[in-house]
């Protein structure tokens, strides 16, 4: 298999088999993630797109912002930021502490362990009061580790987004 494949790639195949081997089928949806589907958001304005320029916040809150800025973000082999931000997002909106527990699980192994397929760059402080928030999961549980990569985004990867080609095509 690692022959096939990126070492990183193969090391999530690997690490998604042997979590579905552990697993009722049941879960099986959790663990293989379904294709992304292209936003159906519409292409913004010149005006709306040259405002992301000051806002990152404003960038990941438009669906074709978002779309974009991930597309850049893997070009530069850094879309687990982006990823993470989002699946955090989520993560605020689960009402059902069984679902909040198990979203906060999910995250923790892609993003956020040691060796993780998608580990973001957080420091050693910000992971260990992260893992002492999911002792009991709650809305902020990831809260300084999504502020953290918040602003890793934004003080090194909205500058160089908005001087690409992908930024440069919205703003035509």
């Amino acid at each position: 298999l690692s022959l096939l494949l990126p070492s990183c790639r193969a090391k999530e195949i690997k690490t998604k088999l042997g979590t579905l081997l552990q697993k009722p089928d049941s879960t099986i949806d959790l663990i293989i993630p379904y294709p992304e589907k292209p936003p159906k958001a519409q292409k913004p304005s010149p005006e709306e797109a040259l405002q992301w320029r000051e806002s990152l916040e404003k960038l990941l809150q438009n669906p074709y912002g978002l779309a974009s800025f991930r597309s850049f973000l893997r070009s530069e082999f850094s879309e687990e930021n982006a990823e993470f931000w989002v699946a955090c997002e989520d993560y605020k909106k689960t009402k059902s502490p069984v679902k909040m527990a198990e979203k906060a699980k999910k995250i923790y192994e892609e993003f956020i362990q040691t060796e993780a397929p998608k580990e973001v760059n957080i420091d050693h402080f910000t992971k260990a009061v992260t893992m002492k928030n999911l002792v009991e999961p709650s809305a902020t549980s990831f809260d300084m580790a999504q502020k953290r990569i918040f602003a890793l985004m934004e003080k090194d990867s909205l500058p160089r987004f908005v001087r690409s080609e992908f930024y440069h095509e919205l703003i035509k």
